[in-house]
């Protein structure tokens, strides 16, 4: 992101991780696996335990910029809205060149291939949590960026996504994923335990925080504060352009965003959407108002000494 460069990505690697799923016999084997570490469990089908490691003991540099996020909490629109920093407001990286291989997950077994294809100032996406990263980043100047997204609405899409995507496990009934997501014995963890580790040590790193409902009120001026903290100002008529390429529709109907490119095998569109509705307030459409009580006692409860605030609806 330094400079407001984009990260060139070599053919090879782009053609490696856009058949990824399909070409590796190995992985779909894996579809069923789960991978524990650090007491949070994982998708085997993209996780191993050296993969993990490899997350753990990462050597940041000080020009990356990292996103960070719990599941379905507005991971994809920050990837494709950095895409469109780096390149100016240009669409043609966002349009042509997967996501995961412009911001490749650090936990996942392809990124180390995609790292010594790359060229340039990195971005890099993780859902690991603060505690197995945190020795990791001591110390360095990387640009951390934290999306988080009120928790009902998380647990609805991720209750959708489950459903959908064949390396997750069979979510039951709503109800049942609710108990679970509450508990934090979903894969990748507590949502509460995410989203306090990482504000919790927002003093201790180079930290950019903002809400996915904050972006969805006021696109402009979360780009603009963005842009602020990468130190990368843009025209009027850039950001004009980077609005254009982000909206929802827009990245629901491009294929480099939208995991349409990976086979039904892996992630079944006919049972739910990867890009399903972006909106706030979705989770009204599930919620009892008996679970919805509930609920907001667990939050209360967790979340008693933070001072985060989340708009519901």
């Amino acid at each position: 992101m330094q400079g407001c460069s984009f990260d060139n990505v070599v053919l090879s690697a782009i053609l490696m991780t856009s058949s990824h799923s399909t070409s590796n016999s190995d992985t779909m084997a894996r579809l069923d696996i789960t991978e524990s570490f650090y007491q949070t469990d994982f998708p085997g089908h993209l996780h191993t335990q050296e993969s993990l490691r490899f997350a753990q003991e990462f050597e940041f540099q000080d020009s990356d910029t990292i996103i960070v996020t719990y599941p379905k909490s507005g991971t994809t629109w920050m990837q494709q809205i950095l895409t469109l920093v780096s390149s100016r407001g240009d669409p043609t990286p966002a349009k042509s060149i997967p996501n995961w291989v412009r911001a490749p997950w650090l936990e996942q077994y392809y990124f180390r291939d995609i790292l010594r294809a790359s060229q340039g100032p990195r971005l890099i996406t993780t859902h690991l949590p603060y505690e197995v990263l945190a020795s990791a980043l001591h110390g360095s100047k990387a640009k951390v960026i934290y999306v988080a997204r009120n928790p009902k609405d998380v647990a609805v899409s991720y209750y959708h996504f489950h459903k959908m995507a064949k390396f997750l496990p069979d979510p039951n009934t709503f109800e049942e994923f609710l108990d679970n997501f509450m508990e934090g014995t979903v894969h990748y963890g507590s949502w509460f335990d995410h989203v306090k580790g990482w504000t919790n040590h927002r003093n201790d790193l180079n930290f950019f925080y903002i809400t996915y409902e904050e972006m969805l009120h006021n696109l402009r001026a979360s780009l603009e504060k963005l842009c602020g903290f990468l130190q990368c100002p843009l025209l009027p008529e850039e950001l004009t352009n980077i609005q254009r390429h982000c909206t929802f529709n827009s990245m629901k109907e491009n294929n480099m965003v939208n995991y349409t490119l990976i086979p039904s095998e892996i992630m079944d569109h006919s049972k739910s959407q990867f890009m399903r509705k972006g909106k706030t307030g979705d989770w009204k459409e599930l919620f009892s108002s008996k679970q919805s009580n509930h609920f907001d006692d667990i939050f209360e409860e967790e979340m008693l000494d933070s001072e985060l605030e989340f708009i519901w609806e």
